[in-house]
């Protein structure tokens, strides 16, 4: 087993080149623990160099809709009426600390992604869109 750190691109490439090739690996054999190991290297690397920002609070709230068939109506006991809900995701209204927490507690997305700051949609900004009339 060749095993050697992943710091730079060359050995990140390399590395996943070799990843791919022992992904067919038999769990239980010395290729299937090269492949353990190698895939460490890499996520320490990615983490490191190519990191993941976490996501967009409505962005996560709308996939975590549509992953799970969700519609706008199933908000509203966390999110409060219909208006409430449409404002919310179409970044009219911020999330509360309070439709965090409900929403966190009951649909189980993590409270770190709902705080997270996102843009929302000003009067201004969508008259400065809309053009002229």
């Amino acid at each position: 087993m060749d095993i050697r750190p992943v710091r730079t691109e060359e050995d990140y490439r390399s590395a996943l080149a070799r990843i791919d090739a022992l992904l067919e690996s038999e769990p239980g054999t010395p290729e299937a623990d090269h492949l353990e190991v190698i895939s460490t290297l890499v996520a320490a690397y990615e983490d490191k160099h190519h990191p993941i920002p976490p996501p967009d609070p409505i962005d996560a709230l709308v996939y975590y809709m549509e992953s799970r068939g969700l519609t706008e109506r199933d908000l509203r006991p966390y999110l409060g009426t219909r208006g409430r809900v449409w404002e919310v995701l179409n970044r009219r209204r911020a999330l509360s600390i309070t439709m965090i927490r409900n929403l966190n507690q009951h649909l189980g997305i993590p409270a770190e992604v709902l705080l997270r700051p996102y843009p929302l949609v000003r009067p201004q900004q969508e008259a400065e869109s809309a053009g002229p009339r």
